[in-house]
């Protein structure tokens, strides 16, 4: 009698699990956990397990438990085509998610778009992400490079306007896209006068750094744009503290994030300007209760405040179970339908995911960094922002007409495939 009862419970079993494995859903983030850009990475899992934890808490996505699957890009391109071809064959994802590198995340949208799946991206400025190389299945839920050069050209034109400026960028795409946006909205197009210099991407070595910040010292410049991320940033800024060139001028970062700040430390991050997306004030300033909530249970789980990459990742986790949830169904196609020229608030103001490139329009901020001794006062020390300028997104987006001139010139269609 034991025997049969035994091999019931068995199948029985096996059935429940095959079940509930059945009911659930893998969604794929694909995401540095090693390299320059780890930090961000890691803020990234960090906000998509607290949303996962939050959605499967409140009974899933019409029902069925999220299961996340991730993968390390490593910011390399090749690596992250092939884990998103993995994600769609092997682990037969809804949905991709991440990124950092904006080479990346392109390379990534375009095979997720081979399998019929939506890519989000997290961390990923270029401008082509949702321009020239925009298509159907790519929405960008952070701000791009026009977005923040605009923000941060409203300080920049009122502090020093006839200054000369030099730029320092990162060899790639969102170096180029940066580098172009913030000379054309300041106006230092001309090289003569506002020199700047290319540097290996990624992890340009700490001598290459030094060579380009002697140069833009020895130019008289005014204004030092450092068009660098991730790690390459800190080490730059790092870098340029101890030689003194804060005192000789004005250092910008174009896109910053808490990470780069707590890396870079609060002496070398000490009257940067800056912009962001996203900071864990700023659901204060916006009565945004939610956003609030974010935080608490963020810096309680963790420990330390979320960056603009925690919640770019826990926002999108969102934002796709709502509009599944809208279509009532789990089809590309539908849930494309869905996003398009949806708005919502979620951590800070309205939002929308806008229908003719897929960018999430949003209020972006120039920031400056905080005297150390004011980061210092902070329970984590991480008080690094002070909120110098806001612009409302549908300023700070590039129009219609804007949008269809770059997709022109690249030769591509003038509305997304």
């Amino acid at each position: 009698m034991k025997r049969p009862i035994l091999l019931a419970l068995l199948l029985v079993t096996a059935f429940s699990c095959n079940l509930f494995a059945a009911s659930t859903i893998n969604i794929g983030l694909n995401y540095p956990k090693t390299g320059a850009y780890r930090d961000q990475g890691l803020a990234q899992i960090r906000g998509a397990l607290l949303a996962a934890e939050e959605i499967n808490a409140q009974g899933g996505i019409l029902g069925r438990p999220i299961n996340l699957v991730t993968k390390n890009s490593a910011s390399q391109v090749d690596r992250a085509i092939n884990n998103v071809r993995s994600l769609a064959t092997r682990d037969k994802v809804k949905m991709v998610f991440g990124g950092s590198s904006s080479a990346v995340a392109i390379a990534a949208g375009k095979e997720a778009k081979r399998h019929n799946l939506i890519y989000f991206g997290t961390l990923t400025y270029s401008n082509a992400t949702t321009g020239s190389e925009g298509h159907r299945h790519m929405f960008r839920e952070s701000y791009n490079a026009w977005m923040a050069a605009k923000v941060l050209s409203k300080y920049l034109n009122d502090n020093h306007r006839n200054d000369r400026f030099f730029y320092i960028t990162a060899d790639y795409t969102w170096g180029w896209s940066t580098e172009s946006s913030m000379r054309k909205f300041t106006n230092t197009q001309n090289p003569k006068i506002h020199p700047g210099v290319k540097t290996k991407f990624p992890r340009p070595p700490a001598r290459t750094l030094r060579e380009s910040l002697v140069a833009a010292e020895q130019s008289g410049a005014d204004v030092l744009v450092l068009v660098q991320f991730g790690s390459d940033m800190s080490l730059a800024l790092q870098i340029a503290n101890k030689m003194g060139l804060k005192e000789k001028m004005q250092i910008v970062v174009p896109s910053l994030t808490l990470g780069m700040a707590k890396e870079a430390g609060p002496t070398a991050m000490q009257g940067v300007v800056g912009a962001i997306p996203w900071s864990w004030q700023i659901p204060q300033q916006h009565d945004s209760n939610r956003g609030m909530e974010f935080v608490n249970s963020f810096a309680e789980k963790y420990q330390t405040y979320p960056s603009s990459a925690a919640a770019s990742a826990y926002s999108i986790l969102y934002q796709y179970k709502d509009a599944v949830e809208r279509a009532r169904s789990f089809s590309t196609d539908k849930i494309i339908k869905q996003l398009e020229g949806h708005r919502y608030s979620l951590l800070k103001d309205q939002q929308q995911w806008r229908q003719f490139d897929h960018q999430n329009i949003q209020t972006v901020y120039a920031v400056k960094g905080k005297l150390r001794q004011e980061v210092i006062k902070d329970r984590f020390n991480e008080d690094f922002f002070e909120i110098i300028d806001t612009l409302p997104g549908d300023q700070a987006a590039r129009t219609l007409e804007e949008w269809q001139a770059a997709r022109k010139s690249a030769n591509k269609p003038e509305q997304l495939l």
